[in-house]
């Protein structure tokens, strides 16, 4: 059983730059993509960065492209999300996941197995 634990949110003012990491408590070797997810009060749980665990192959919404940055650190089976640029409408609780799916579902729930507890994200 895979446990992934988030951390590296907090408050930051617009035009701030904040790096989230997601740590792995047991090997994910089985699973061939870790993603981040967000999820906004009243609004569903949207992917928002992917990144396939055997390369370098990666996947950004539409609303985050050319400011977010996701990165794995294989050796220390860590992942990371580099925020620039962040605009109050980024503010949410974003969670960590890793599954195991197709291309069609890197950026969807439906393709993750395992997921963190979240870590809040205020943009102001």
């Amino acid at each position: 059983h895979v446990q992934l634990v988030e951390s590296g949110g907090g408050s930051v003012q617009a035009g701030g730059s904040l790096t989230l990491s997601c740590e792995s408590s047991k090997y994910t070797g089985s699973m061939n993509c870790m993603g981040w997810f967000r999820q906004a009060p009243g609004k569903e749980r949207e992917g928002v960065a992917s990144i396939y665990t055997g390369g370098a192959t990666t996947t950004y919404a539409d609303s985050v492209k050319g400011r977010f940055i996701i990165t794995r650190d294989k050796a220390r089976d860590l992942v990371y999300l580099q925020m620039n640029g962040l605009q109050p409408e980024d503010t949410a609780m974003y969670y960590c996941a890793a599954g195991r799916t197709s291309w069609w579902l890197l950026l969807n729930v439906a393709g993750y197995k395992y997921w963190g507890q979240g870590t809040q994200v205020t943009v102001s």
